[in-house]
């Protein structure tokens, strides 16, 4: 697979779509405001005015959009990928989005003869630029192990989770996890400052202790900093644990620390906050 169409050009498509092109890979892309990817186009990436001119001769597709409908839209529409990519085709979602419409493009991919996978990423922009994103794939394993080189040129944690819709799984628990951390790293931030502790030294001094996490390392120096600019917008981030909340429920799970922390990011949003980093939940405690 030498051509690859990639929809979804933002913050972290960018950093994937310059990652690919280095591991020698031909890039075409679509993107509703070509003034925004005129960077990547400058670097190689051919531009396309419509998602079918986007896909129609690519041997694999990655779409890494904002919402579960934006997924159904690009694949699903008239004008989308389902109908216009070439037979054989790899088709990738990488948004974080529902597992029931991952089995949908799945099942509907199938029928034309096309090889769907649900791959969703957990490491944030920073890990989309250096190319050491965690890759959750879900669908075939054949396919799985057909597009490795295409995972292995964005990511170094890439692992196969099962059929059609496991991939989406997986990233959801994950974003389970990382509602609990964040949640904890600002309540533990918040009481540090009230009691009057130095809250940098405090963040030194467990940062290599029980208390130690990724989150803490990347989401506390811009907390410190009053950075919240987004590496991961809020309106997804509620966008994905609403997901995982309805997914529980759908199994009978009642996830009590997941439906705070959604409640206190729906907080932010209805401030007008939805635009902001994750690490902005600390102002829910301020």
């Amino acid at each position: 697979m030498k051509k690859i169409g990639f929809i979804g050009v933002g913050i972290m498509g960018k950093s994937m779509v310059r990652n690919l092109m280095k591991r020698g890979y031909a890039l075409s892309i679509y993107a509703r405001s070509k003034e925004k990817v005129e960077d990547v186009i400058a670097e190689g990436a051919v531009f396309h005015p419509s998602i079918a001119a986007c896909v129609k001769d690519c041997d694999a597709v990655i779409t890494i959009v904002g919402f579960p409908q934006d997924v159904e839209q690009v694949y699903l529409g008239g004008g989308g990928i389902l109908a216009h990519a070439k037979a054989g085709a790899y088709l990738i979602d990488m948004t974080t989005s529902s597992p029931k419409l991952a089995q949908t493009i799945y099942q509907q991919a199938a029928r034309q003869g096309l090889h769907s996978l649900d791959a969703p990423v957990t490491g944030g922009d920073i890990g989309a630029k250096n190319g050491t994103l965690a890759i959750l794939v879900g669908g075939g394993e054949p396919d799985f192990q057909a597009c490795l080189p295409i995972f292995e040129a964005m990511g170094q944690n890439i692992r196969y989770q099962g059929p059609a819709g496991c991939g989406q799984h997986a990233k959801l628990a994950n974003q389970i996890m990382i509602a609990g951390t964040i949640s904890g790293l600002c309540e533990a931030m918040a009481y540090a400052q009230k009691k009057g502790l130095n809250v940098q030294t405090l963040l030194d001094s467990v940062s290599t202790g029980a208390a130690a996490s990724r989150q803490l390392d990347t989401v506390s120096p811009k907390i410190l900093a009053e950075n919240y600019s987004p590496g991961f917008f809020i309106k997804h981030f509620i966008k994905d644990m609403k997901l995982a909340r309805d997914e529980a429920a759908a199994s009978g799970l009642e996830l009590e620390v997941l439906a705070t922390a959604l409640a206190n990011y729906e907080s932010l949003e209805q401030e007008g906050l939805g635009d902001l980093g994750t690490q902005a939940l600390i102002k829910h405690y301020q």
